[in-house]
């Protein structure tokens, strides 16, 4: 059954379940699959290749008649035009990120886009706030990707940024199926964003070598980089390379990306870096995004209404 909440009438989905914008790999393949399935898939634009990304969104509208949405990674697309391209893509929902929430807020709405901004503390949130968003996008530092150098954990952030603020949020990091959902409900968000939960789906588009690294991974297969920069942080998988940036950080971080593409889609580990999220220790199988979806909704129902009875009835008896 639909679940019916503040995110799914804004965006128009049947489940609130976002997929990540993950540079590279949020394209028209898994995004698609993603708004199939009843969730929101988003295409990215962090790889900066905006040729690509308008290609990708002409790809979208062959493949889903479902909504879809939009990601501006401030930091990595500096072209000054952004607003009016992703516009032009004719869709009605964007993610800004990495960057001042002041930037694009204002231009977007006023184009009729719903604007959520992701934050990773509760300063952010409030000054996202303040610029007018509709939405949060709530990132724990367990989650894959850059990261501010000073992260704190899903289960200490979410409620927190949730009893400052009454906008609809959006748990990222962390999350992987109906249980960690169910978490992130009881928490306050009324959405979940799943990234490396996607990176390893049938229909990712990374090399099998990522995705069996992931299933293959424990707990404590990921390393946080680079919290003294400069450059951004950043959690990725454990590798020979990674382990070495631990304990000695290279000069630039981002020039340790320069062949992220070998590393994605040809397979190389060593080659760059694997922004991955610790919730790769507890993901076991490569699965269809739609099976994904499904568990993890029907896991989710199962949670809460089991929750509801026992707990329920512990209420009524101190009653």
């Amino acid at each position: 059954m639909a679940i019916r909440n503040r995110i799914t009438e804004l965006l128009g989905v049947e489940y609130p379940i976002i997929q990540a914008p993950m540079g590279w790999i949020a394209r028209a393949q898994l995004a698609s699959a993603v708004c199939e399935a009843g969730g929101l898939g988003i295409i990215e634009t962090s790889s900066g290749d905006l040729e690509g990304v308008r290609e990708e969104v002409r790809k979208m509208r062959t493949l889903t008649s479902r909504p879809f949405g939009v990601n501006i990674a401030q930091a990595f697309v500096r072209d000054p035009d952004i607003v009016s391209f992703v516009v032009d893509q004719g869709v009605k929902f964007v993610t800004t990120s990495a960057g001042d929430p002041r930037r694009y807020c204002e231009q977007l709405k006023a184009a009729g886009l719903t604007v959520f901004h992701v934050v990773p503390s509760l300063d952010a949130a409030l000054k996202a706030v303040a610029a007018g968003v509709d939405g949060l996008v709530v990132e724990g530092g367990e989650g894959g990707g850059f990261k501010n150098p000073r992260e704190v954990s899903t289960m200490v952030l979410l409620p927190l940024i949730c009893s400052q603020i009454d906008l609809p949020v959006v748990a990222a990091g962390g999350i992987t199926d109906g249980r960690s959902m169910a978490a992130a409900f009881a928490l306050g968000a009324e959405a979940v964003q799943m990234g490396t939960r996607m990176v390893s789906a049938a229909e990712s588009p990374v090399h099998q070598n990522w995705k069996d690294a992931i299933i293959a991974a424990r707990e404590t297969d990921t390393v946080f980089l680079n919290r003294f920069g400069p450059g951004p942080a950043l959690r990725a998988l454990r590798t020979d390379k990674t382990n070495g940036f631990d304990k000695a950080p290279p000069a630039n971080i981002m020039a340790e990306m320069a062949r992220i593409r070998d590393l994605y889609f040809g397979g190389d580990l060593e080659s760059s870096i694997a922004l991955t999220g610790q919730v790769a220790g507890r993901i076991t199988e490569v699965k269809p995004v739609a099976q994904i979806l499904a568990e993890t909704v029907a896991e989710f129902e199962q949670v809460t209404a089991a929750l509801g009875r026992q707990y329920g009835a512990t209420a009524r008896a101190a009653e």
